[in-house]
């Protein structure tokens, strides 16, 4: 039976250092801030073959939230760059010396609970549809978006209604296209609680202000980066992937907003840290379904987006989710990932917006 950690101590780490000292890392965010559109977006005579290219990467199609016609944010939102042909990060072997690199293994924080708890192990989203909104009080107010939420007896909890833990509850109003993320979610006596939340437009690229925690320690919106089984079965994955490690820096990089680490040591990797899959790491013999998982990892990567278990990588709560394609991505070493300088993909430091690498 596969096992799954308690989460407890992430937890605590998470909340006991949620207002820890936030700072850019120069080596890392130092870029053109003026907000000047990437060729991608410029129109007129003459195109180059690369400006096509770019037009064509913004184009892509972006991740529709299932059941809604609400994109998981922007094509050319960071979440669906392509890090593939970006140059290693000249901190990743120190960041990746700090992560268990040499015994570690890609852990899928999602599939089934065998029991454990009465839904399946990862984070649900509750879609809505113009649903009414009610008031939630939060532990840290001043970070968080005030609302109010469309939070109702409904709304799926991480882990159950019961459980330990982060609690996240995501909701999408399909009318609106808003995304609402809270963290250590709880209804008590008729009234909601929350650690701390956000609200997203799925039509925007802006960020969080300068400093402010989320749902999520890094400030980040959690729903782009969560693993759907409708993708894989698709056979499409576009984004990259949410993952945790123990132990990180106080500060954060681009498109990070806020950091709860524990050391302030640059050896360590900060919140917003993107990781690649090497290209060089062969994929044979993994499933069908794997294979499309470990594809996203070479081109998109993992995003650091909050303290938890090393490599632990999330997805939704799903019933569809086997055993064997959680075993199967389970297998992949640690040491077979990189670090990438994301610099480049920066228009500016205040959006999420994204140029093609």
């Amino acid at each position: 039976m596969p096992s799954r950690p308690d989460h407890a101590d992430a937890t605590v780490m998470r909340r006991g250092l949620l207002f820890a000292t936030a700072a850019l890392t120069p080596a890392l965010l130092l870029a053109p801030t003026d907000g000047t559109a990437s060729a991608a977006t410029r129109r007129g005579p003459p195109v180059s073959s690369a400006a096509v290219a770019a037009q064509a990467w913004l184009t892509q199609s972006a991740a529709f939230v299932p059941g809604t016609s609400c994109p998981v944010f922007p094509a050319d939102n960071v979440w669906h760059a392509d890090v593939s042909r970006l140059k290693v990060s000249p901190y990743s072997a120190q960041w990746l010396s700090h992560m268990g690199v040499t015994t570690r293994k890609l852990h899928a924080d999602f599939g089934p609970s065998f029991g454990a708890q009465p839904v399946p192990y990862g984070i649900p989203v509750t879609i809505v549809n113009g649903a009414p909104r009610v008031p939630v009080t939060f532990d840290y107010a001043d970070e968080s978006d005030p609302g109010p939420y469309p939070l109702s007896t409904s709304t799926k909890i991480e882990g159950g209604s019961t459980a330990s833990g982060d609690r996240h509850a995501i909701v999408v109003d399909a009318a609106t296209c808003t995304l609402f993320e809270t963290y250590d979610t709880r209804l008590t006596n008729g009234k909601w609680t929350a650690g701390s939340g956000a609200i997203w437009s799925l039509r925007s690229d802006a960020l969080r202000p300068y400093g402010w925690t989320s749902a999520d320690a890094a400030g980040l919106a959690i729903l782009p980066g969560l693993l759907t089984y409708d993708e894989v079965a698709r056979g499409v994955v576009n984004h990259a992937i949410r993952f945790t490690t123990n132990v990180t820096d106080t500060t954060f990089v681009w498109p990070a907003r806020h950091s709860a680490g524990s050391v302030s040591n640059r050896a360590y990797p900060p919140m917003g840290a993107r990781f690649r899959l090497k290209a060089s790491f062969s994929i044979a013999g993994y499933s069908r379904e794997a294979q499309i998982v470990l594809t996203a990892m070479k081109k998109y990567g993992l995003i650091l987006a909050d303290n938890g278990s090393p490599w632990y990588f999330q997805g939704t709560s799903d019933t569809r989710w086997t055993d064997a394609i959680v075993s199967q991505l389970g297998k992949v070493p640690a040491s077979a990932f990189e670090a990438v300088d994301t610099a480049p993909l920066i228009i500016s430091n205040s959006s999420g917006a994204a140029r093609p690498a």
